[in-house]
């Protein structure tokens, strides 16, 4: 068992070069699990002769020095944050929120507290503690940290199983808005095709040929911009994770202002009136809302919807496209 916090040093001996370099850490810190080994990895605390280091697989090469700074053990339950946020709804069975863009839904390596698990534990108090598991109690889906948008939590075990369900069998209405480069064509259309981690690096996702998960998103063009940019609707058939932004990147459209897969000014961006593509490649988040969910109350069996509009920051960029 993992017992100490701080730095361990490495330097890789000619027994092990050519191994990934995760097996090589486990085996030399064998009181450290290679999935934790990859954690850590993932959440940037290990490095490579000073330098950040985040390719698990890589193999080993002789001479190097790895040195991994293990973190402070957090506690298994996250404690409650008074962090405000929008309840749309709420009753003895679940909340019905929007969640503002820029925050974390639930703790994870890099992001242990000020989430909206901390701050739903404050609201509900020790009610919420352990419903769907120590560190995401109540969270039934989420919204990556800078997607706004409509979020249901169960606050009691039934629903949090039933909504699951209802979730898993895609029972589900719900749409988001986004503003992506180009106009999509036909108007009314739809991307498919599996995804899954993209091998080279780990922290995007891919449309993969072989494994990964099906995934299918409908999408609406609501207003095109000229023949540079769109607002358009999205619903999903699945729910992978970024799925709007894989299969959007993936066809050529890229959702504006998407730090993982939007690397590159799109060639769109050239017809693009000057003030609007400032703003469109200046915009800080990747413009998601979600914007619509509706469901099956747990206990009731009443169709509960509920609908948002974008925040201000999507509405000005939106307005400034329209403008040009």
């Amino acid at each position: 068992m993992e017992t100490t916090h701080g730095p361990r040093t490495l330097i890789v001996t000619d027994e092990f070069v050519g191994q990934r370099t995760d097996r090589v850490l486990a085996l030399c810190f064998p009181d450290l699990s290679r999935s934790r080994i990859r954690g850590l990895i993932e959440a940037g605390h290990v490095t490579r002769n000073g330098a950040a280091f985040h390719e698990p697989a890589e193999p080993a090469r002789a001479g190097v020095t790895f040195v991994i700074d293990i973190p402070v053990p957090t506690p298994a339950t996250p404690a409650g944050e008074a962090i405000p946020f929008a309840i749309l709804y709420e009753d003895s069975d679940l909340i019905v929120l929007d969640k503002p863009a820029g925050l974390v839904v639930h703790p994870a390596p890099g992001n242990e507290t000020g989430t909206l698990v901390n701050a739903l534990i404050a609201h509900c108090g020790d009610s919420l503690v352990g419903i769907g598991g120590e560190k995401r109690p109540g969270i039934v889906h989420r919204l990556d940290k800078d997607t706004s948008g409509v979020m249901v939590v169960a606050k009691t075990e039934k629903a949090h199983h039933a909504l699951s369900e209802d979730f898993a069998a895609r029972r589900i209405d719900r749409s988001y808005l986004a503003l992506c480069w180009g106009v999509p064509s036909p108007s009314l259309g739809e991307y498919e095709g599996n995804i899954g981690r993209d091998r080279r690096d780990r922290k995007r996702m891919a449309l993969v040929s072989h494994g990964g998960k099906e995934a299918l998103t409908r999408y609406t063009v609501l207003r095109p911009f000229g023949d540079y940019a769109a607002l358009v609707e999205c619903r999903l058939a699945t729910g992978r994770t970024h799925q709007i932004r894989v299969h959007f990147s993936a066809n050529g459209h890229p959702l504006m202002g998407d730090p993982v897969y939007l690397r590159r000014i799109p060639a769109f961006a050239r017809k693009c009136p000057t003030e609007a593509r400032d703003a469109a490649l200046d915009f800080p988040r990747q413009a998601l809302h979600a914007a619509r969910l509706g469901f099956t109350h747990p206990r009731t069996g009443e169709t509960l919807l509920f609908e948002t509009p974008p925040p201000e920051d999507f509405e000005a960029l939106e307005m400034q496209l329209a403008r040009s």
